[in-house]
């Protein structure tokens, strides 16, 4: 039996999100072995930890205003070696961390709910393994993202069920529009 071109297309649909999925989940998974790795090949040092522990929305706030020029932030690391930053998804501002090992841009529920994204039950049509175990997720496609000048428009990205995911992953799905993507001596740097 044939398949008609909607229902190849389909499938090809599901497929595309099905990898990317399987890459989430990989670099979610294996974040701190791949940033390691990265580090190590880069000649990075890992930064000194500090006997005064930080939470995450301090360091948000630390990072909230990037040294930029006109399509270009830099992001300083924080003292657990991530980037976070306060980014605007479809007009919102949310807190976010800049994930080079996430293949794709992955918000909390909260979040997506934050950014007017209304979601059905229906819409969790994909599962991904995280560090909180199997969720479900919900693909989306986000009109805007932004960190300060350095814009994307039309950026894939996936929403996780309530609870199953902590902070949202600015992941390459994002950052793979850019011009470039440097880190050198604990920076970040996004170039449009």
């Amino acid at each position: 039996m044939a398949l008609s071109s909607g229902t190849r297309s389909l499938f090809g649909e599901l497929a595309s999100w099905g990898a990317a999925a399987a890459i989430l989940i990989v670099g979610v998974v294996h974040y701190d072995t791949l940033r390691g790795g990265l580090n190590e090949a880069l000649g990075i040092a890992d930064l000194p930890a500090t006997s005064e522990p930080q939470s995450a929305n301090a360091l948000v706030e630390s990072t909230s205003t990037p040294v930029s020029h006109s399509g270009r932030e830099e992001l300083r690391a924080q003292q657990d070696g991530h980037y976070y930053a306060r980014a605007e998804v479809n007009g919102r501002l949310l807190d976010v961390m800049v994930d080079t090992g996430a293949s794709m841009v992955a918000l909390t529920y909260e979040d997506a709910e934050r950014a007017g994204l209304n979601l059905k039950p229906s819409d969790f049509t994909g599962r991904v393994s995280t560090a909180n175990g199997t969720a479900a997720v919900a693909p989306v496609m986000l009109d805007r993202v932004s960190i300060g000048h350095v814009q994307v428009r039309n950026v894939r990205a996936a929403v996780c069920e309530r609870g199953k995911l902590e902070k949202t992953l600015l992941g390459m799905s994002f950052l793979s529009r850019l011009e470039r993507v440097d880190i050198n001596q604990g920076r970040l740097t996004l170039i449009e």
